[in-house]
């Protein structure tokens, strides 16, 4: 990849700026697409394309001149009229097969070549996507999904577009222009050879600059249907947040604006083609004007007969035809090299989480057993905080829990991230059964830990197709189990579809406690070393929560836990609980301990069981009933 492509982007912007592109280097990117598209007898096809592609431009210059040579022996009449008219017929019937094999040969390419290109565009598609989903989370916080979105498909599809209109459409009209530029000089005289290149090179010149002064429009229609998708899909995709605060004028306002300024660059774009267009049809009728007229000067003179008057002008019309695209496939070709070079851009992001060269995996435990995670003077700080986590250090043991607690802000989330490894530590480690995180493999990682989110987002499938999302190869048996583990059996077995209740979109037709549940079966399910609750169970009401505390209580045997909950009632049997306040640990203990010390811990239980004394007082009961 070429240094204009490594350069630095700023975070989030996938669209190059300026309007120079490496044209060479994309076409090197385009042949090494191709190379590993893994189409079908992939050289076999290349070259029986390229061959089509040079037969089809020959044979559509040779056969005017078969035409030309039949006019000529009419007119002359020369022999027995029999004789005359079997010649005429059989150079007709000839230019006729070389017209139709110029006009099959593009189709029998494309028959050819097609898979190649769907090949192509597939594999472009395929690692843009998969290279998205590696990149860092900051980046996917940072960055719209709706214009991600448009990158992808757009490179994807510029991909096809350079092949079939790029290699096998302009390139060979080039090959076209020198084939009939041989065949007029030899055939003629030189000054048609010279007609024929000075009206297609002025007819690109101008095509070209036009084109160009046209490109700003282009980008700035890209630009404006960038923000109405992003704009779009946002609003889509938070529609509840949309309705609840009665935003739906205003986000239709905002959709509106983005797609007025694409109106008004699309009305500049429609004028300019405009002008484009009358320019190319003067250049065209006044190169075959100059044709015809050099033609009737050397038929006046008897060097040429009326077939070659008609074989001269139909050649310079042949050479027009793929001319008339000419300024689309330009502008286009143009955008097409825009929307590659974005998505190439895109793909030289380095992801901030990825596999260190040397990754290990993790040490066997016997079955059942947790993992042993450890904080060693862990610091980060997000670069938009005044502060951050400053030299963390703790441990939680096979088969412990550990609760985080705090005020927001206090830096819970981070160390859960940090324990994902979403994001790594920039001072000190963060270590699983004694591997540093970043030196452990990532899909060895995601076997061993999960997480249950405070807002668990499902995908638009099945029930059972949700929870089997942890371990797509799991048994109709085991999905179920967890679904028991994670007290939703009683509220799937009352659906009429039963697991093949589709959730929708994010899994909207679900409430939030029916969200968690799906969430916390799927983790389950996982059968992980370590399990993060996030605020699981904040939208479940007591009762649920309680018999769901007991279940976690039953699945956690053995399983390392780590909670993060501002409920305190429902982390009071934690075997550690580590008060985060500031970005550092304020106090650590159990519940009793902290309560004996009267410090933030204590404050804080006071403050939530005189808020809430009935809701904690019924959980911590049916805690400590389980306890006994």
């Amino acid at each position: 990849m070429s240094g204009a492509l490594r350069r630095t982007m700023p975070r989030g912007q996938i669209s190059p700026p300026g309007d120079q592109i490496a044209f060479w280097s994309s076409m090197r990117s385009l042949a090494a697409i191709v190379g590993r598209s893994g189409a079908p007898h992939l050289r076999l096809r290349l070259s029986v394309a390229l061959f089509l592609t040079v037969a089809g431009k020959l044979t559509g210059v040779v056969a005017p001149l078969l035409l030309g040579q039949a006019v000529n022996r009419l007119s002359h009449k020369a022999g027995p009229a029999a004789q005359v008219g079997l010649s005429f017929a059989a150079l007709v019937i000839g230019w006729a097969v070389i017209r139709f094999l110029s006009a099959a040969a593009p189709q029998m390419r494309d028959i050819v070549f097609g898979p190649v290109a769907m090949a192509a565009q597939r594999r472009s598609a395929a690692e843009t996507f998969a290279h998205a989903l590696r990149l860092s989370l900051d980046y996917h916080q940072t960055k719209r999904t709706g214009s991600l979105a448009r990158t992808v498909d757009r490179g994807a599809r510029s991909v096809d577009f350079l092949l079939r209109v790029l290699v096998f459409n302009l390139a060979p009209t080039a090959l076209e222009l020198v084939f009939a530029a041989g065949v007029l000089a030899k055939a003629y005289d030189w000054r048609f050879a010279a007609t024929a290149v000075a009206t297609v090179a002025i007819y690109g010149v101008l095509t070209f600059a036009i084109s160009d002064w046209r490109i700003g429009h282009r980008r700035k229609l890209n630009e404006a249907d960038s923000e109405a998708s992003g704009r779009s899909i946002d609003a889509l995709l938070n529609y509840e947040t949309v309705k609840v605060f009665g935003a739906e004028t205003r986000a239709a306002a905002d959709y509106d604006r983005a797609l007025a300024a694409y109106g008004e660059a699309s009305e500049q774009a429609n004028a300019s083609l405009a002008v484009l267009n009358i320019v190319q049809s003067g250049i065209m009728s006044l190169g075959l004007g100059v044709m015809a007229l050099l033609a009737g000067y050397q038929a006046a003179n008897g060097h040429m007969g009326p077939g070659d008057v008609t074989a001269s002008i139909l050649i310079l019309i042949s050479l027009y035809q793929p001319l008339n695209i000419l300024g689309f496939a330009y502008r286009e070709i143009r955008q097409s090299l825009i929307d590659m070079e974005s998505m190439l851009v895109l793909k030289a992001l380095e992801p901030d989480i990825a596999d260190a060269p040397d990754a290990r995996t993790l040490p066997a435990v016997p079955r059942g057993q947790g993992g042993r995670l450890c904080f060693e003077q862990v610091a980060y700080r997000h670069g938009a905080r005044a502060e951050g986590l400053g030299g963390i250090s703790f441990e939680a043991a096979p088969g412990q829990t550990v609760a985080l607690v705090g005020p927001s802000g206090a830096g819970k989330t981070t160390l859960v991230r940090l324990a994902l490894r979403l994001i790594d530590p920039q001072e000190g480690r963060v270590t699983l059964d004694g591997v540093d995180l970043r030196q452990l493999r990532l899909a060895e990682l995601r076997r061993a830990v999960s997480l249950v989110p405070q807002d668990v987002a499902l995908f638009n499938d099945t029930l059972g197709a949700n929870i089997a999302y942890a371990r797509p190869d799991s048994t109709a048996d085991e999905i179920a189990a967890a679904a028991e583990a994670a007290e939703l059996g009683p509220f799937i077995r009352q659906l009429p579809d039963g697991f093949q209740t589709k959730v929708g979109e994010r899994g909207l037709k679900l409430s939030g406690g029916e969200r968690q549940r799906v969430g916390l079966a799927r983790a389950l399910l996982a059968d992980p070393r370590l399990l993060i609750l996030d605020e699981a169970t904040s939208a479940l009401d007591s009762r649920t929560e309680a018999a769901i505390q007991q279940t976690l209580r039953r699945a956690r045997a053995g399983r390392t836990m780590l909670v993060v909950a501002h409920r305190l009632s429902t982390i009071a049997d934690a075997d550690l609980i580590l008060v985060i306040k500031g970005g550092e640990i304020v106090e650590r203990g159990d519940h009793d301990s902290l309560l004996a010390a009267d410090g933030e811990y204590a404050s804080l239980w006071r403050k939530q069981t005189r808020d809430t004394g009935t809701e904690a007082d019924l959980i911590l009961t049916d805690n400590l009933k389980d306890d006994r």
